[in-house]
């Protein structure tokens, strides 16, 4: 049975899992009518992905006897500047998560809730790979500078980047 404090805080958990989900939406929704086609796809897949951390913490929350909340989400930022600003707020974003997964692993250990914080090391590994992966997209970014070639070629290249981190299983 979840503690009440907990059953919140992951409820929380879930509202920004939610929102992160539509932030990556819009962000896809901005590179598509942008002509962006493999950043669109990329984006469209990391909103996917963030639903299916919410659909997680969702079942998990029932599954333990608690009710899991749908609330109303912010609307988030549907026009950049630039690929690059976009790929900021991102990267920005994935910290803000990594905090706040954090902060409710923190919580889970002052309740002495080990269950859930042992269920939470997957969303810590997971965003030890999503601020991996935006980081190298910045650097990525960065090289290429205002070469139009070099973001097509980005564009390109951005529906198959793979990104090894320490947290990784494969490394050897």
């Amino acid at each position: 049975m979840l503690l009440k404090k907990i059953e919140k805080a992951l409820n929380d958990q879930i509202r920004i899992e939610a929102e992160s989900s539509q932030i990556y939406l819009a962000m896809a929704c901005w590179a598509e009518i942008k002509g962006l086609e493999g950043i669109s796809n990329f984006m469209y897949k990391q909103s996917d992905e963030e639903r299916d951390h919410m659909l997680k913490l969702v079942k998990f929350v029932n599954e333990r006897g608690g009710h899991a909340q749908i609330s109303a989400l912010k609307a988030p930022n549907v026009t950049f500047k630039s690929f690059k600003e976009m790929f900021k707020k991102l990267f920005e974003h994935e910290v803000f998560v990594s905090e706040s997964i954090n902060e409710l692993v923190h919580v889970t250990l002052q309740e002495k809730d080990y269950a859930t914080h042992n269920f939470l090391q997957w969303y810590v590994s997971e965003q030890i790979e999503e601020e991996a992966m935006a980081r190298t997209i910045l650097d990525k970014i960065n090289l290429i500078g205002d070469d139009k070639g070099g973001l097509y070629l980005f564009d390109r290249d951005i529906q198959t980047l793979t990104v090894n981190t320490a947290s990784a299983e494969d490394i050897q």
